[in-house]
C-alpha cells in the first residue's frame, strides 16, 4: 500500500470539512483518563500495533488521538503524530457504525487539527482506502520506490 501526501491548505479541505460538520456525531479529543478504554477498543475490534499506536499517541500533550462518541459509546478515533511527525493514523470505526460519515468526521477533524499545529502536509502511512482519500481530500501517491517506514517492523507471530 503506497504511502499519500494531503495539502493542508487545499480547497478540498474546507469542501471536507462542511461534509464531515453534518455527520452529527460528537468528535473531540481523547482525554487522558480514557487511555485504558481507548486501547482496548481498538486492540479488540482492530489490531493490537494500532493500540500500541493509540497509546503513543496519548503520550503527546495535547492528546494526539480524537475520538467519536454518541451517547456516551466509543463509535471511532483518529490519531496523528504517531509513527512520525506529520503522519494521520491509524483510524477506524467501529463495524456496526459504517457508512453514516463517522470515518468522514474523524479525518476531517484530524486534518483540520494538525494544520491548527502547524503542519502544511498531512502523510497517510501504508493507506488501505487510496481512492477515499485521493477523493476526499486529493491525496495523492507520494512516488517512492523504496522502502516505506513500516518497512522492517516487528510483528507478531501467531500462537
Amino acid at each position: 500500500m503506497p504511502d499519500l501526501l494531503v495539502s493542508l491548505y487545499s480547497t478540498e479541505l474546507a469542501d471536507l470539512k462542511s461534509k464531515a460538520d453534518d455527520v452529527g456525531i460528537s468528535i473531540r479529543p481523547a482525554l487522558p483518563p480514557e487511555l485504558h478504554l481507548i486501547v482496548s477498543w481498538v486492540r479488540e475490534r482492530f489490531s493490537e500495533n494500532w493500540a500500541s499506536e493509540v497509546a503513543v499517541a496519548f503520550s503527546r500533550q495535547p492528546v494526539a488521538c480524537l475520538i467519536a462518541v454518541e451517547a456516551g459509546k466509543l463509535l471511532g478515533f483518529a490519531c496523528y503524530d504517531t509513527t512520525a511527525r506529520g503522519f494521520f493514523g491509524p483510524t477506524g470505526v467501529d463495524p456496526d457504525a459504517r457508512g453514516k460519515g463517522i470515518g468522514l468526521a474523524l479525518f476531517s477533524a484530524c486534518l483540520q487539527t494538525m494544520k491548527a499545529l502547524g503542519h502544511a502536509y498531512a502523510f497517510i502511512g501504508d493507506a488501505g482506502p487510496v481512492d477515499f482519500y485521493a477523493k476526499t481530500a486529493g491525496a495523492i501517491v507520494i512516488p517512492a520506490p523504496d522502502k516505506g517506514i513500516y518497512e522492517g517492523m516487528l510483528r507478531s507471530m501467531p500462537k
